[in-house]
Order: C-alpha cells, then sequence, then structure tokens
C-alpha cells in the first residue's frame, strides 16, 4: 500500500525530498510557529504607529481581508475582465426551506449539480462541503447553523488546484506573484486484503496524521479496498486538513504572471493577497490559461509554499516577514492616498466573530 497524491498530483516541480514526510513545523501549534510572526507584526505596527496598516492594502475588503471579510463579497467586486475566471457561484442565507431556496438560486445562476457549499465568512477550509445530488444539498444545509450566510459554487471541472499569491504596489503599474503552491489530495490504493485504518497506519505520512484524517473517514475505517481502488483522503485543499502543499515557485512565468494581473487589477483597490484557482495541467497554467478562480483571499492569507515539507524553518520565517512587511508598505501607502486601515479593536471583534463561526460549522469533506 502506498499513499499517494490522487490523480490532482502534478508533475514535479521541485527534486523530491528525501527523510521525513513531514517538516519539523509542519504541524507545530500555531501558537508556537506564529509568535515571531506576531511579534514581527508589533514590531511594524510600532514603526508604522497602527498596528492595523496591513488592513488599508485592500481598502474595499473588510479588513482589507485580514479576518472577517465575505468571500463572495470580494468576489463580487470584479469587473467583467475577472468575472470571465471566477467559477460562476451564488449565496444563501440559511434560514427555512432552505433546499427549496438554494434550488431557486441555483437555477437562476445556472448552476448545476455538482456543486461546492462553503461558509461566506471561514478559513482552512472549514466547512466546505462537496454536493452532488439533492438530497447531499439537503444535509449539507442543515448541517449549518440557522442565519449563516452560505456560497454555492460550481464545482470546477479541473482536477489540479494551486495558490497564486500576487502582490501589487500602488505606485506601481503591474504585480507579481511571489508564491505558487501546488495543492496534491492524498489518496489511499488499496491492496485487496488491508483495511483503509490499515492503510493510514502503514503509510509513511498519513500514520502521523491520523487525527486528520480519520475524523472524516469514519464510515469506511474498516472498508478493505480492491487492489488499485483508490480513495481521496480529504477534498478541500488545505494543509491543515490534509492536503499535500509543493513549491511551485519555477512555474511562475510571464505569462501567468501578467494573466493574474490582468485580472487583479480588474477588481479595485486590490493588491496583496492569495488567488486559489483550480488548472488544466501545469502546461497550460505555465501559459497562463485553462483555469479558474475559485476564491480570492486578502491580507490574512499565507504564501502557502511555506508548508512544503521540503522549506525549512529558515525559508519559512523569510516569506513571512517578506510578505507581512510588504501588507505594512501597501497599507502605508494606501493611507498616505486617504484611504484608512480599520482599526485595531474592530479587527478585534470581528476575529473573535469569525472564531465563533468556524466553531458552529460542520466538518468539512
Amino acid at each position: 500500500m502506498t499513499t499517494q497524491p490522487s490523480s490532482a498530483s502534478v508533475p514535479g516541480t521541485l527534486p523530491d525530498k528525501k527523510g521525513s514526510p513531514l517538516s519539523s513545523f509542519e504541524f507545530w501549534p500555531g501558537w508556537i510557529f506564529y509568535t515571531p510572526v506576531v511579534i514581527y507584526w508589533i514590531l511594524l505596527g510600532i514603526r508604522y504607529r497602527d498596528f492595523s496598516t496591513p488592513t488599508a492594502a485592500n481598502p474595499r475588503i473588510e479588513t482589507g481581508g485580514l479576518c472577517g471579510e465575505s468571500k463572495s463579497g470580494i468576489l463580487d467586486m470584479a469587473g467583467t475582465t475577472a468575472a470571465k475566471w471566477i467559477a460562476p457561484y451564488t449565496t444563501l442565507y440559511t434560514s427555512s426551506d432552505d433546499t427549496q431556496r438554494a434550488l431557486d438560486t441555483m437555477e437562476r445562476k445556472g448552476l448545476t449539480f455538482p456543486v461546492v457549499v462553503k461558509p461566506d465568512v471561514g478559513c482552512n477550509g472549514t466547512g466546505v462541503k462537496l454536493v452532488k445530488t439533492e438530497a447531499e444539498l439537503n444535509s449539507a444545509l442543515a448541517a449549518f447553523p440557522r442565519g449563516v450566510h452560505l456560497v454555492i459554487q460550481r464545482l470546477i471541472p479541473y482536477r489540479h488546484e494551486a495558490g497564486l499569491f500576487y502582490i501589487r504596489h500602488p505606485d506601481s503599474p503591474h504585480g507579481t506573484i511571489s508564491s505558487l503552491t501546488y495543492k496534491d489530495i492524498p489518496a489511499l490504493v488499496g491492496n485487496g486484503h488491508d483495511t483503509v485504518l490499515d492503510l493510514l497506519k502503514q503509510d509513511p505520512r498519513t500514520k502521523l496524521l491520523l487525527h486528520i484524517y480519520t475524523p472524516r473517514l469514519q464510515s469506511r475505517l474498516n472498508d478493505v479496498l480492491a487492489a488499485g481502488e483508490s480513495i481521496d483522503l480529504v477534498f478541500t485543499g488545505n494543509h491543515c486538513k490534509g492536503a499535500i502543499f509543493r513549491n511551485g515557485a519555477v512555474d511562475i512565468t510571464p505569462a501567468l504572471t501578467a494573466r493574474l494581473d490582468e485580472i487583479m487589477q480588474d477588481i479595485p483597490d486590490f493588491h496583496f493577497g492569495r488567488v486559489d484557482v483550480k488548472f488544466d495541467s501545469v502546461e497550460a497554467l505555465r501559459a497562463g490559461e485553462k483555469f479558474e478562480i475559485i476564491e480570492i483571499n486578502g491580507v490574512g492569507s499565507e504564501a502557502t509554499h511555506i508548508w512544503d515539507s521540503r522549506t525549512t524553518l529558515k525559508e519559512a520565517y523569510a516569506a513571512q516577514f517578506h510578505h507581512y512587511g510588504e501588507t505594512f508598505r501597501i497599507g502605508a501607502k494606501k493611507k498616505k492616498a486617504g484611504w484608512k486601515s480599520s482599526g485595531f479593536w474592530h479587527g478585534i471583534r470581528l476575529w473573535r466573530r469569525q472564531k465563533r463561526l468556524l466553531a458552529s460549522y460542520p466538518m468539512n469533506d
């Protein structure tokens, strides 16, 4: 048995790393890994005399996308050029008769199954559900609390997924891609006699992360997969939910950069964040073609290549400090141009609200 990236696997962009299947810090507790980042943020806040300076980097978005922002609200800002690259979506507030209302709004938007249902305010893939039938839609909507804003988006047919980090300073005519991360969905491959749980325990990586994979596979842990049969271990392309991230920096090309710049400049006053996409092939992505945008994240997003197990701790912190430094520099320029930051305490209130919402969402697929 082996676990392997599913058919979503992208041809290798960097030499394979030998040794540990996890990096030394890949699954550290957040408070340990992010403490130096928080200290760096505080030092920058003192220097710029405003701890919330980064929220002005994308001033038309709530907190600049640091926390509590609406996913659909960002997508709604797209002009005609950018909108062509975004997977079609609609929204719904959970209330009563959710399924019929969802079907009605899907029909108006031309959406058919399969679709992805996800919270409009959220992060790290929490609550994201793949829905293939009306019955699954009913179950997914019922799993959310009432009064929650959801996004219903067409499932993008492309199998591969990537995160593209985009930065454009206000005084620069063009932006750059500072990070490209491939997001592999790991799959178990059966041998005809071991159970799913046995297979998980045999793999060098998954045996270290049983707490991540087993909860969503509870109903299948005792199943025996036929030889060659495979199952994806997770649907959402999020590192903390079990996806495998790989640094794809070598595939950042002038053509891809120009295409993303064209798209992002059609979103008013957007300067900093990660664009999550699904794409057809590496060759097409390098050419800036055949991809669709899942969502656009603001200043709270990371350059996710740091979670490649080949990345050293020094490289990870260098990337974090560079990107958060850029948010302060861009935010300061936007403030000088007349925009305002959201304010420290306003951000804290939205962060607390987001934390409560995340705790109320169902387990992601």
